[in-house]
């Protein structure tokens, strides 16, 4: 779960967005949409601790709620997937998805037989089991994409925070990818944040949609959203004739 109260997000004392309130509950996929400079990226990031909120308070958690100010929250508790670049040398793709297993390691950072078991499921789960042993930099954007959705799912958090988790994807592993994170919102319980700029997908995927833009935000579903036609006010266009939705 996650409650935003009020909420201002910006970098440097300077406001992106402000008076941010809404609640997230657990077992739901939610898609963040809105246009570009809207502060989508800047919400995943204070939501994960990465940066502190200019004012207000974010709740994370339902069992053992922590509150976030600006410090980097519990790995225990949430999962991140950025947009940025990762370059790992000499580094397989079993030991970076292995990564979201030190959390729960001992003091030498240990994998036990269980922990692996629970690595090459995550890696079996995004369809690069066969890969597990080749090196993370030998492979596309695409499929470090995956890699680092694997690590997520690895780490076993209640709360996975992804930024436009399917960006570097072709459609059959977009569509794979939602429908995995979804699922496991579902069945375990999850609260699952992505951002995305593919309306029709997050039609299709979502629970519920938190649109941002320049007045604010929003939480409702996307039927709703297009029903008041505020997907069209937010995007400044009408969707419809374009295509979307």
């Amino acid at each position: 779960m996650i409650q935003c109260h009020d909420v201002t997000i910006g970098y440097g004392g300077q406001c992106i967005q402000s008076g941010l309130s809404f609640s997230l509950k657990q077992g739901e996929l939610i898609c963040l949409l809105g246009p570009n400079g809207c502060g989508k990226s800047t919400l995943l990031r204070t939501l994960a601790g990465l940066q502190p909120t200019l004012s207000g308070s974010i709740v994370m958690g339902a069992e053992h709620p922590i509150v976030m100010n600006g410090r980097a929250a519990c790995a225990k508790e949430i999962a991140l997937v950025l947009t940025e670049r990762v370059s790992l040398e000499n580094t397989s793709v079993h030991d970076v998805v292995a990564m979201g297993r030190y959390p729960y390691t001992s003091f030498f950072g240990g994998l036990t037989p269980q922990d692996e078991q629970i690595v090459y499921q995550s890696l079996e789960a995004v369809g690069l089991l066969h890969i597990a042993h080749t090196y993370f930099n030998a492979h596309s954007d695409g499929e470090k994409q995956r890699v680092l959705i694997a690590k997520a799912i690895a780490q076993q958090t209640p709360i996975i925070l992804l930024d436009e988790p399917t960006a570097h994807l072709d459609l059959p592993n977009r569509i794979r990818i939602l429908k995995l994170l979804k699922t496991l919102a579902h069945t375990q319980n999850k609260t699952i944040l992505i951002s995305t700029h593919e309306l029709e997908l997050a039609k299709r995927v979502s629970d519920r949609a938190l649109l941002m833009w320049k007045n604010g935000a929003v939480l409702d579903t996307i039927e709703n959203l297009q029903r008041q036609e505020l997907l069209s006010i937010a995007f400044e266009m009408d969707l419809s004739e374009v295509g979307y939705l």
